[in-house]
């Protein structure tokens, strides 16, 4: 169960909040593994307050094959993977973990297997057939939460009605499992810890709106580990709240992302992260003074629900950002450029991530229709280091700051 003494205080910096946490997590997986619990393997937008109410210690794959990819340590695993039948046109995080099921070492930490599987397809369908195959190798329960795609501007009752059926299921899947009674009360309580860190992480972010932002924004994608694997426990909004602090600081004092130079451009980033490319894509903006203020990872996490409710619960968990219909990508986008004040936008043609890139086209269309803003695209990966390219990248990049520049000066 958690642990109730205090691990990071408010002497520490977020950052060396974020550091501790994030370790913790896997560490008390590692030893609850040991002890014989449960360990629970999880999507990154799964309803963690289900396993979190039951005291099933919960891991994600995807936060790990990130740590993975970004430690250079994804080459041997994804060729481990192909060589036994998986393609190269799948998710890389899909084959690398696939992989690490096999061979259990990677750069990164050890994370325990599982002995149960969680998947919520709100952010992709991959998710299925991925966390199918783990728990077939591995002879264990795979609990699913179906969440329909939403097709029209508005969510449907329908599709909120069926997500709530589901949720009662996985209760009795998870008494089943644990052979102990679902919490009613222990889950009001987790509700609450999970909404309230959703709020701190999505008023942490939307500092960056401020001019000069004070956010790095690849700073946050470090940050984002945590709303992934920590969401359902009080420590993750203990560390967005100082972060927001340390934010606030900065823009009281006028200070802005670099310390070398002035914040020249902001642009928002659609897409995940190149995580092999991290530092190389940090640096091919920076060298223009471009800085990344805006993104769709902020509100993927900020899930909004009044704790106790079940029905805003799902809700939530069917309304967020990869299961929008077309017309609410562009307008979730659209919200990013004008509220983060965004004079570019960069999109990473991913190729592990065919939700996202299947609609790029039509969603780079519309923004430079309607709000007349430059866009460039780069082609790569979220986990696969083949799929990118130094030159192209740099390329891009020079291109929008020249469209940016000449859009200023017009």
């Amino acid at each position: 169960m958690e642990d109730k003494q205090p691990i990071i205080n408010e002497s520490m910096s977020s950052r060396e909040m974020l550091d501790i946490l994030t370790a913790k997590n896997m560490e008390d997986a590692r030893q609850a593994k040991a002890r014989g619990d449960l360990v629970c393997w999880a999507s990154s937008i799964a309803p963690c307050e289900f396993t979190e109410t039951m005291g099933i210690y919960t891991v994600y794959p995807e936060n790990h094959a990130v740590g993975i990819a970004a430690r250079k340590g994804a080459p041997e695993l994804l060729q481990y993977a192909e060589s036994k039948g998986y393609a190269n046109d799948i998710c890389g995080y899909a084959r690398i973990n696939l992989a690490y099921e096999d061979v259990r070492k990677c750069v990164s930490e050890e994370m325990p297997l599982p002995d149960v599987v969680l998947l919520c397809n709100n952010i992709c369908e991959t998710l299925i057939k991925w966390y199918e195959n783990i728990a077939y190798t591995l002879n264990i329960p795979c609990l699913v939460i179906d969440v329909p795609y939403n097709h029209g501007d508005e969510v449907t009752e329908e599709n909120v009605a069926y997500v709530e059926s589901q949720f009662k299921e996985i209760i009795t899947q998870l008494e089943d499992l644990t052979g102990k009674p679902f919490d009613y009360d222990r889950f009001a309580e987790i509700q609450k810890i999970a909404a309230d860190n959703a709020n701190a992480w999505e008023e942490a972010t939307g500092l960056a709106a401020a001019a000069p932002s004070p956010l790095k924004g690849f700073d946050m994608f470090n940050y984002m580990a945590l709303i992934v694997c920590m969401r359902g426990k009080k420590e993750c909004g203990m560390t967005f709240r100082k972060l927001k602090e340390e934010l606030q600081e900065k823009i009281d004092k006028g200070q802005g992302p670099f310390k070398d130079g002035p914040e020249q451009h902001r642009i928002m980033w659609d897409g995940i992260a190149c995580w092999p490319y991290l530092s190389h894509t940090y640096k091919g903006m920076k060298r223009f003074g471009i800085n990344m203020v805006g993104s769709t990872y902020p509100s993927a996490w900020a899930l909004h629900y009044t704790p106790g409710n079940l029905t805003e619960l799902a809700r939530a968990y069917t309304s967020m950002g990869n299961n929008l219909s077309l017309k609410g990508q562009i307008d979730l986008r659209k919200k990013i450029i004008k509220e983060f004040d965004c004079d570019g936008v960069i999109m990473h043609m991913n190729r592990s991530c065919k939700m996202c890139d299947f609609m790029q086209y039509e969603v780079g269309k519309a923004l430079q229709e309607d709000l007349g803003v430059p866009i460039t695209t780069f082609d790569g990966d979220q986990a696969d280091p083949r799929n990118y390219s130094k030159a192209q990248y740099e390329t891009r990049i020079e291109a929008l700051n020249e469209m940016m520049e000449e859009k200023e000066n017009a």
